[in-house]
């Protein structure tokens, strides 16, 4: 058995991780990550960007189609457009592989060693590691874990056959003629209605009374009627309660009454969990907070010198909250001092139309005990939504009444997305109303929506 002793030792190469990695080498730590599939962990692989790449091509694709049927609403006309899915996955498998590369040299570069193999930790302080080449022993001063999380499965409906998550939804080798979605949360909607417009017919299936029910139900509203428009049947209130008889459709449990649902394909979408199992966790003194790593300001456990970063730490299960994360703790082993206090971490949902939301909403904001004042600022009025033939939607902030400081942004509407960074902005530069009222913002784009609620809060918007 080999042996490898080293300062950093980085448990999974996901977005936390090899973040944490690549940034210890920058400091020149002797750091070793260890990883037993894919760099990039599920975010890079199977998660963030190839379900973001299908996206766009559903997209393109429905776009294509409108036009066949003389329904753009811009005049544009062309035959039947044909769908190669094969070289659909392939595009898609292809910016996925790019991407791993760029991680692989990156962490070349800062002299980082990997160790690809399932790692086992022995104790806070040593891994054990099989290797394709034999058993590897590495015994480290610092370890930080980053082992990430799985998909949730129903104890009714286990993964496997027709039952899928949404790793296997997006390696699929053809679109299913039907499809059930069991959960209507952004995993659920993003990928539903990614597959209804490449041609398959989707049914949603929701306990709660509403789609996306960790926003609120102001910035979900257009999100359900464009699934309406989409011809995507959604049953809220509903519970899925297994496979038929024939194991070829799924059965629910409505309004006191039970239904089934063709489904070629049956996509469980309800969550993630920690993954914490199989990887020797069991054997660290860690204290935990429920299914989740416990952890401080400094993403330090209860283990000197073992922190912990990412989805292993509990909600939210963001990549971009990994990587922060997994940054700020490669600093503290450099000797640097960091905390992790984030006024906002942006969360986007890359359903159609597109959901933002960082800080509070006007609800959470008056149970945080705030007096506040909203301005909200449709982009129906917005020029350049106008131009883009994407008139629904809005963006909303609210402020404390007394000094209005921004305490919350949140836009829904066709690519908002790239809105996010400067919401996570205004929050985390303490802005105020007037702060970005007084912001020229360039015209047309979608941003000056963003500017014009700031003047709507403050009772002085110019086009509403």
């Amino acid at each position: 058995m080999g042996e490898i002793t080293t300062k950093l030792l980085v448990l999974g190469g996901g977005p936390g991780g090899y973040v944490a990695a690549i940034r210890a080498g920058q400091h020149g730590i002797d750091t070793v990550l260890v990883e037993e599939n894919r760099l990039g962990g599920t975010c890079l692989n199977v998660g963030c960007i190839p379900s973001k790449a299908l996206i766009h091509a559903a997209e393109a694709f429905h776009a294509a189609m409108l036009q066949a049927e003389d329904a753009s609403p811009f005049g544009l006309s062309a035959g039947p457009p044909r769908l190669d899915f094969t070289r659909t996955i392939a595009w898609k498998d292809g910016i996925v592989g790019r991407l791993n590369t760029g991680v692989a040299s990156l962490l070349k570069r800062g002299g980082v060693k990997i160790l690809r193999g399932r790692g086992t930790m022995v104790d806070g302080k040593t891994c054990l590691v099989e290797t394709d080449t034999g058993p590897e022993r590495v015994r480290a001063e610092h370890v930080i874990l980053s082992t990430g999380s799985v998909a949730a499965a129903l104890p009714h409906l286990p993964f496997g056959g027709r039952v899928i998550s949404s790793t296997e939804a997006l390696s699929l080798r053809q679109v299913p003629a039907t499809m059930a979605v069991v959960g209507a949360g952004y995993i659920g909607l993003e990928l539903g209605t990614a597959f209804a417009k490449l041609g398959a017919k989707v049914t949603v299936v929701e306990m709660a009374e509403r789609i996306l029910p960790a926003y609120d139900a102001e910035l979900t509203r257009p999100v359900a009627r464009r699934l309406n428009a989409l011809g995507i049947d959604v049953l809220l209130g509903a519970k899925a309660t297994g496979l038929s008889a024939a194991g070829d459709a799924l059965d629910v449990a409505t309004g006191g009454e039970r239904r089934t649902i063709p489904a070629e394909v049956i996509l469980v979408a309800v969550g993630r969990k920690a993954r914490t199992h199989d990887l020797g966790l069991d054997r660290l003194d860690l204290d935990m907070s429920g299914p989740f790593i416990r952890i401080d300001e400094r993403c330090a456990t209860s283990m000197r010198n073992v922190w912990a970063v990412g989805d292993v730490t509990g909600e939210p299960m963001l990549a971009h909250r990994a990587m922060a994360q997994g940054e700020m703790v490669a600093d503290l082993v450099a000797g640097r001092r960091r905390a992790f206090h984030k006024a906002a971490i942006p969360a986007v949902c890359f359903t159609d139309p597109e959901v933002v939301s960082a800080g509070l909403s006007p609800d959470e904001a008056r149970k945080a005990g705030h007096e506040i004042r909203t301005g909200l600022f449709p982009f129906a009025a917005n020029g350049r939504a106008m131009t883009l033939g994407a008139e629904d939607g809005f963006v909303r902030v609210t402020a404390r009444a007394d000094n209005h400081l921004i305490l919350g942004i949140q836009a829904v509407g066709a690519g908002v997305s790239e809105l996010a960074a400067g919401f996570g902005l205004a929050l985390e530069m303490g802005a105020r109303l007037e702060d970005i009222a007084g912001t020229i913002h360039a015209h047309p784009t979608l941003g000056e929506a963003f500017h014009e609620a700031n003047l709507r809060a403050l009772g002085e918007a110019l086009h509403i």
